[in-house]
This record gives structure tokens, C-alpha cells and sequence, in this order.
């Protein structure tokens, strides 16, 4: 899988590409990141990449024809999944990580600055937003995007592993699926201050332990993350849109 960055700030990528799972799946050979400079675009001798917007307001914008640029040259001949970081897309999630991480080629945008160019939103496929509030830029935003979706590859990680995570696991209930939380996870020592490992992890029965672990997951999700058993899905895997009509 190729990822690719736009960005103002390629450099900041660096000790998140150099080390851990990242670091890992490039070497294998599972991973590609490329990072573009959005500057190396840029309008005119000074590298013009923004400007203030039109009917007047506080801060500069990003240009669309800069970004234009940016995109064209990014994808070459290969068609890519581009994606717009951004406040106003859609809240990013394992689910929507899943989908993503089946893709041969994604181009993920960083915004800056004051935002972006209105019109640079009809040439991105999808918008997405890592949560309810602001950042200086989308860089933060993208490695969010990036770690997610490393871990999802083949071979990356142990697949059962990725399976018993939080928001991997699900729950079939009233003909629908539920997402659930990880269940309590417990190591050595099997006491520590008084505080035990429930004994049927001790018990060596495959069945009970994991009739204890799924009704751990759906009381820790109760407890912690209602929300996630309130909005249900009809489906393991969301519809694919590729446009940016929904947002």
C-alpha cells in the first residue's frame, strides 16, 4: 500500500515513519509513504501557496490551484483515494480505518492556516475529521490516519490480535452488529496489592474464558462507551462513497 502526505511540514513525519509499527511494515515492504511538500508547488519565485480570502476575514487560505497541482502530480497515472484532513469531515473510526486500509493508494491533504479553498473540496474523495475540535494543521490528524491504518495490513500485525481490539470487536444482537469494547486484559503478577486476576483466567477453560470476556466487553462498553451500542449498523463493512456528497 501506497500512502501519501501532503503537507507544509514533511519533517514532522520523520520519527513517526522511523520508528515502531511504521518503521516495521516499510521495511517488509508492506508500506510506502511518500511525503510532497505542498511548498514545491507553490505560485511565483516565493512559492506562493496561500492568500487572503475574498470578502475580507482574519488569516490566509490555502490556494485550490496550488492544491490542484499538488494532487495531479501526486497521483501520476495511478487513480487514488484522496482525502481532505479536516474539522468539518466525517469522524474517523476503525470501521471507516478498515475500509481505507484496502486501498492500493491514498492521498491524505493536511489543511492550514485559516482552512482551504472552498473548491479544493470537489477534488478529494472523502473528508475526514479525527474529532470535535481544532488543530494548528492536519499533520497531527494524518498520522492519526496513518498509525490506524498500518496496523490493519496484512502481515503487520497478528490478525487475531487486531480482531479482540477495542472497536474491532463486534456483537451480533437483534439481527444487528454491535462495536465493543477490549475486555479486561490481565498479566503478572496474579496478585498486586490485593487486587487479583479473576480466577476463571486461571481455570484453564477455553469456553468459560471467553463467555467471561464477552460479557466483560459488552459491561465495560455499557459502563464506558454507550454510545456505541445505541448506534448500531446493519453491516461489518459500510457502503463505499466516492464523492464528497455526504459531507
Amino acid at each position: 500500500m501506497t500512502i501519501s502526505v501532503i503537507t507544509l511540514f514533511p519533517n514532522v513525519f520523520n520519527p513517526l515513519l522511523e520508528s515502531s509499527i511504521l518503521a516495521k511494515a516499510q521495511k517488509e515492504g508492506k508500506l510506502r509513504v511518500k511525503l510532497i511538500d505542498l511548498r514545491d508547488f507553490g505560485i511565483g519565485s516565493r512559492k506562493q501557496i496561500d492568500d487572503r480570502p475574498y470578502g475580507g476575514g482574519v488569516g490566509m487560505i490555502l490556494r485550490v490551484d496550488v492544491i490542484a497541482k499538488a494532487i495531479k502530480k501526486t497521483e501520476g497515472k495511478r487513480q487514488a483515494k484522496t482525502i481532505l484532513l479536516t474539522p468539518q469531515g466525517k469522524t474517523f473510526n476503525q470501521r471507516m480505518a478498515q475500509r481505507l486500509s484496502k486501498r492500493k493508494h491514498l492521498i491524505l491533504i493536511c489543511g492550514h492556516y485559516e482552512g482551504v479553498d472552498e473548491r479544493v473540496r470537489k477534488l478529494v474523495d472523502e473528508e475526514i475529521s479525527i474529532g470535535d475540535y481544532i488543530l494548528s494543521g492536519g499533520e497531527v490528524a494524518a498520522m492519526v490516519v496513518l498509525d490506524t491504518i498500518t496496523r490493519l495490513l496484512p502481515g503487520v500485525l497478528d490478525k487475531e490480535a487486531i480482531q479482540k481490539e477495542s472497536f474491532s470487536k463486534w456483537k451480533m444482537e437483534n439481527g444487528k452488529w454491535k462495536i465493543l469494547l477490549e475486555p479486561p486484559q490481565y498479566s503478572r503478577p496474579e496478585e498486586f496489592e490485593g487486587m487479583k486476576v479473576p480466577k476463571v483466567l486461571l481455570s484453564g477453560n477455553h469456553q468459560k474464558i471467553e463467555e467471561w470476556r464477552s460479557r466483560e466487553a459488552l459491561k465495560k462498553t455499557k459502563r464506558r462507551r454507550p454510545d456505541l451500542l445505541n448506534a448500531r449498523v446493519t453491516s461489518r463493512e459500510p457502503v463505499v462513497r466516492n464523492n464528497t456528497s455526504n459531507y
